[in-house]
């Protein structure tokens, strides 16, 4: 039996019956890690002494005949921009490169707390700002079904290492698509949570009304247990809301879903679209209704979303001032100083999109641009309440085609904004949303999403069990 190909339930079950051991569970992805990470570049740090301190942990409880939770002793991976106490935490930037957590995250010590093991920290794009994972400032991981081809991003390495069994699952984070996207290219399950349910304590900010904590799976079973685990109240974040998790199950028998025509215009792929109509065929199938719908202001999504995102990043990276903490280059004056560090210490992306948000900020421009933007924002929202008045759930594509070529993109930043045309208006409305993979475009995965109304991600995850 080749362990690392365990799903969540699958690992507890045989921990359950001792059919092996949990460093045997263990050493089995580190082994995998080894030979795998050389060709994949998923991986910016092993925490090895930690993972098989973890495992021994739960040996012990096991040999004690004690009842272990069920992610307890479950090897998972941590996207490098949520803090893991006493390991580093780059956010795959130079101006963090040796930058150790002092705290868990909240999501970190709830996993924890269950008994979880940490294999390790996932390689992104810098300070998650972007959609191939060709930004890190240290590696660029590639796509375990095509080593050409990017895995997505912002958290690529995260859903790298899930779909090439490096681990049973993942944490990533979402701002624009950035769990969704890489596990659509990936073949494997993302769940971006409606905006609140998971703290955010413990995560490096890129724009915090947009930003969520989110699962990557094998199964959609797999991100239903871990969403109940890091989701609830946390009073180190003023945004998390205490809500009551819908475990009834849902059927597709009768089940209105919305299919948005603004969401199958010419920005897709016609071979992505016929994957994603098939999807939809088969939900009609199993009697669900298909309805189609409009969502009028979702054109000026992409464009109200990098206004936001870039302002609130343009705020929440002026802390990396070479003071504080992080890369410090030392200038004759305080304004030379913080200078010469965010010089050298960001990355081309990175000013790029600071730059953007602090314009958009600016006297003079605040009002055309970024008060617009919200307005806009608001729009959009209204416009989905209206659906959802209609429609329990919305179907649409994740990305409009599959993994592009490593380089193919990097050097026009606009077509790489355009990738998070389909994703974006979750993180704006702050709904729960999924991507399930549907089927395959020359041997790569495509994935559906499925959109659902607030706190109701156990829905949109009972119907994604159609499809994985």
């Amino acid at each position: 039996m080749d362990l690392t190909k365990s799903t969540i339930k699958q690992a507890h079950e045989g921990l359950k019956k001792k059919e092996f051991s949990c460093v045997e569970l263990t050493q089995a992805f580190l082994d995998r890690i080894e030979i795998e990470d050389k060709k994949i570049e998923a991986f910016l740090t092993v925490t090895k002494e930690l993972a098989l301190t973890q495992a021994q942990k739960v040996d012990l409880k096991i040999k004690k005949k004690e009842k272990i939770s069920i992610l307890e002793g479950i090897p998972m991976v941590v996207k490098d921009n949520i803090m893991v106490k006493g390991e580093k935490c780059t956010c795959a930037s130079k101006i963090l490169k040796d930058y150790i957590a002092p705290y868990d995250a909240t999501v970190i010590k709830k996993l924890k707390d269950l008994g979880a093991v940490i294999l390790g920290k996932m390689n992104m794009d810098e300070f998650a700002m972007g959609t191939s994972t060709e930004n890190s400032a240290f590696k660029i991981t590639k796509n375990p079904h095509n080593l050409e081809r990017v895995p997505g991003g912002s958290s690529g390495g995260s859903a790298v290492a899930v779909a090439d069994n490096m681990c049973c699952y993942a944490l990533g984070s979402d701002t624009g698509g950035s769990v969704r996207q890489p596990a659509s290219f990936c073949g494997v399950v993302g769940l971006k949570p409606t905006y609140g349910s998971v703290s955010r304590y413990g995560l490096v900010a890129y724009a915090s009304s947009l930003d969520q904590i989110g699962p990557i799976t094998k199964t959609v079973e797999d991100a239903q247990i871990v969403f109940e685990a890091i989701s609830g109240v946390d009073a180190k974040d003023s945004t998390s809301i205490n809500f009551k998790i819908d475990n009834s199950k849902v059927g597709l028998k009768g089940l209105k879903i919305g299919v948005p025509r603004e969401y199958f215009s010419d920005e897709i792929n016609y071979q992505t679209k016929e994957i994603i109509k098939e999807a939809i065929e088969k939900a009609k199938e199993q009697g669900a209704k298909i309805i189609e719908i409009s969502l009028p202001n979702l054109k000026y999504s992409l464009a109200t979303y990098y206004l936001i995102a870039t302002s609130e990043a343009s705020s929440n990276l002026s802390r990396f001032d070479g003071v504080k903490y992080g890369l410090s280059k030392m200038g004759e004056t305080l304004l030379e100083t913080y200078l010469q560090t965010k010089q050298e210490g960001f990355g081309e992306e990175v000013k790029r999109r600071i730059m953007l948000g602090t314009y958009a900020l600016s006297s003079g421009y605040y009002d055309a641009y970024y008060l617009k933007a919200q307005k806009v924002r608001t729009l959009i929202k209204q416009d989905f309440e209206k659906a959802f008045k209609k429609v329990d759930v919305i179907f649409s594509p994740v990305a409009p085609s599959p993994a592009f070529k490593i380089g193919e993109k990097i050097n026009d930043p606009l077509s790489l904004y355009l990738e998070d045309i389909f994703t974006v208006s979750p993180n704006l409305t702050g709904l729960p949303a999924v991507s399930v993979p549907v089927g395959k475009l020359n041997n790569l995965p495509v994935g559906l999403q499925i959109i659902g109304k607030p706190f109701e991600e156990n829905k949109i995850l009972d119907i994604a069990k159609i499809y994985a």
